[in-house]
């Protein structure tokens, strides 16, 4: 499946095929929207994410249709709830829905729930933690609507945060006794991951991102939004601007970090981490790394679920290297060609 990351500002898209154990990047392709297409992470100009979508299609030229895609903000919901092992998926359906009628805010013919068991609780004996998500119709039918205009058949309806554990517990291959923190510098969203044991242990998003940069930078330098975005990726910008306008991006995004980190530590009792990883358009930003290590005092890399991976001819040629910050959770959508799902 073609794995499809569908963000506010831009469109991204990655192809792997697996021979055994081995990954290799078949193509990527990543396309800017124009305009303001999104309002709380849901599509207001189609029109927008449309042209976005042509064009990701005419850079792949694909044959499968087939997709994964995922929706995030605040209208979707996951929780851990506690449950009665050796259940059968229809078993647990009504039970779930009992439980989802307290747990969502939203009446249940508003939303689609999904569920999945995790596996024995560590929290309460005797009993299995079962993951629910749910999520608003209208988020999830507009995108729908819009892959299948496009001649696109979505397969896999993921969450972003989910996505993002899934490029962790698939594609970073060091060793990992400690719980690995992830953030995803996004346009409009910072978005906590916490993979512990091969499971996502925490997530979260919290409304702060790139756009921030871009918007003073337009300001700044009297440019258009578009232009400032275009100038600061093709590094076109006017010198200054690593002194007139970072500096203070840089500083509220470490104070957002440091608040996302307290929040974490607070909620799930976990020791205070020692290194972040960072990825998402922010991430991508020569020096950002170094800088926030100097200023939150802990060691800071950025992720690339793409490191041990072959990559074609044809994605190198494209400037692959420049784009993969950006991939990750595209990539971690892609991984769910090879792992079953239940309907």
């Amino acid at each position: 499946m073609l794995g499809l990351d569908i963000g506010t500002r831009f469109v991204k898209a990655v192809v792997l095929e697996k021979d055994g154990e081995h990954y290799k990047v078949q193509n990527f392709a990543c396309e800017p929207i124009t305009g303001n297409a999104f309002a709380e992470r849901e599509i207001k100009d189609f029109d927008a994410v449309s042209n976005a979508l042509r064009k990701i299609k005419l850079a792949l030229k694909i044959k499968s249709k087939d997709v994964a895609v995922a929706v995030s903000g605040s209208s979707v919901i996951s929780k851990i709830v506690f449950m009665d092992p050796d259940q059968t998926d229809y078993e647990l359906e009504s039970q779930i829905e009992i439980e989802a009628d307290s747990l969502i805010p939203y009446p249940l013919e508003e939303v689609y729930l999904d569920f999945e068991e995790l596996g024995v609780s560590k929290n309460h004996s005797a009993k299995v933690d079962v993951l629910l998500s749910a999520a608003h119709k209208d988020m999830v039918d507009s995108r729908i609507t819009l892959l299948r205009e496009m001649q696109l058949e979505p397969k896999v309806m993921d969450i972003e945060s989910y996505a993002l554990g899934n490029a962790i517990t698939h594609f970073h291959s060091a060793e990992q006794t400690e719980p690995f923190v992830c953030l995803n510098i996004g346009a409009t969203q910072l978005q906590v991951c916490v993979v512990k044991e091969g499971r996502v242990n925490y997530s979260k998003e919290h409304a702060f991102g790139f756009d921030t940069l871009i918007n003073d930078l337009s300001l700044v330098h009297t440019l258009e939004r578009q232009e400032a975005e275009q100038q600061l990726l093709n590094e076109e910008l006017p010198a200054t601007w690593r002194q007139d306008t970072y500096p203070v991006f840089l500083s509220n995004l470490q104070q957002q970090i440091a608040r996302a980190m307290q929040l974490y530590i607070s909620t799930s009792h976990a020791e205070r981490p020692t290194k972040l990883h960072i990825c998402g358009g922010g991430a991508a930003l020569p020096g950002m790394a170094n800088d926030l290590a100097a200023e939150l005092a802990v060691e800071v890399d950025v992720f690339d679920p793409f490191a041990d991976m072959e990559v074609s001819e044809k994605a190198t040629n494209n400037d692959f290297a420049k784009y993969a910050p950006q991939l990750v959770v595209a990539a971690g959508l892609a991984s769910r060609s090879f792992s079953t799902w239940h309907i």
